[in-house]
């Protein structure tokens, strides 16, 4: 956090707080710093009224701004940061929900397909024929920073960042595209389904095509590997749409509903069903497909984030273990 003390003592002299300017590391800081002003403040005005001549202030304000530092430095040991490694509990049971940490604006004509968190900014893919896209986007503003476009007969489907390099599917094209960060395409390649989400576990490109299968594809020869079938309580999970690979599980978008499954790779079984209910905007439930779609994670600081397709917001959230009896999976 930043912090810059301006101040002004009329001819009256009484002390004006002219400003007290913050650079906002996260939500957290600011809840913090809105909890200290008022005892900063009140320090001010009462070392001022105990001065005995003005020349005697800026020791005063120097004391201030120590005290101020001592306060911000308590509430962060009494709290910890909830973008932080917290963001996912370290034991996670087969029934999830979720608190939100912060919002983000969102850009509403961004049918988004997959979403990815690497230095500092997202990567996004979104989809729709005539509309489809590479971009990256700024997270605090939800500025595009730059953009490639699909040729028109493309739907930019699932992403994922390996290697440095970004690949990037198509919905029934059966095509998939490779860039690297400034967006120069690289390489195609083919598959043999329709392309829906996409992730990876460092070494397998993984795949989802809409059924209840994960595929996982050598990313140079593009030849499956190896296949997985998602079941929870023993059923089939279909409809598995983007993905994310989080702490040694896939974690799935589930297509028109408000649940991510958190899935064992190697046995395609549901360890975890995040429900996200409640999060949807108002104005994207009442429009057919505009539902949640968009996870990315940053293992450096342990954030989570998610949005969906036209939604106006992208939301960093923190996951909880509640005292219920696991979520069913909803049509």
């Amino acid at each position: 956090m930043n912090f810059s003390f301006e101040n002004s003592i009329t001819c009256g002299g009484q002390l004006q707080l002219s400003a007290l300017h913050r650079a906002p590391d996260h939500p957290h800081d600011a809840h913090i710093a809105d909890l200290a002003q008022p005892f900063f403040l009140a320090w001010i005005k009462m070392t001022v009224r105990m001065a005995p001549n003005r020349s005697t202030h800026p020791r005063f304000i120097l004391l201030a701004l120590v005290l101020l530092a001592l306060l911000l430095a308590f509430a962060a040991l009494q709290k910890p940061d909830p973008a932080g490694p917290n963001a996912i509990p370290d034991e996670l049971g087969p029934s999830l929900t979720y608190e939100i940490v912060s919002r983000y604006p969102h850009d509403p004509t961004a049918y988004t397909q997959g979403l990815v968190f690497h230095a500092g900014v997202f990567y996004e893919s979104a989809g729709l024929y005539g509309e489809s896209s590479l971009r990256e986007v700024d997270p605090q503003t939800g500025t595009i920073n730059r953009q490639s476009r699909l040729p028109d007969a493309y739907f930019a489907e699932g992403l994922v960042l390996l290697g440095g390099k970004l690949y990037q599917l198509t919905w029934r094209e059966q095509t998939g595209f490779i860039y690297d960060l400034d967006f120069n395409l690289l390489n195609t390649f083919t598959y043999p389904t329709e392309g829906w989400g996409l992730t990876t576990d460092g070494t397998y490109l993984i795949v989802s095509d809409g059924s209840d299968k994960l595929t996982f594809y050598d990313p140079e020869t593009f030849s499956p590997a190896r296949e997985v079938s998602v079941t929870w309580n023993g059923q089939p999970v279909r409809l598995l749409n983007e993905l994310e690979y989080i702490q040694g599980a896939v974690w799935a978008n589930i297509y028109l509903t408000d649940q991510i499954a958190r899935i064992d790779p190697a046995s395609g079984a549901v360890l975890s069903m995040l429900d996200l209910t409640g999060l949807q905007p108002a104005a994207n439930a009442a429009v057919p497909g505009e539902v949640l779609n968009g996870i990315a994670y940053d293992p450096e600081s342990g954030r989570l984030f998610v949005t969906g397709k036209h939604w106006p917001w992208l939301y960093e959230i923190r996951l909880s273990n509640p005292e219920i009896q696991p979520t069913p999976l909803r049509p």
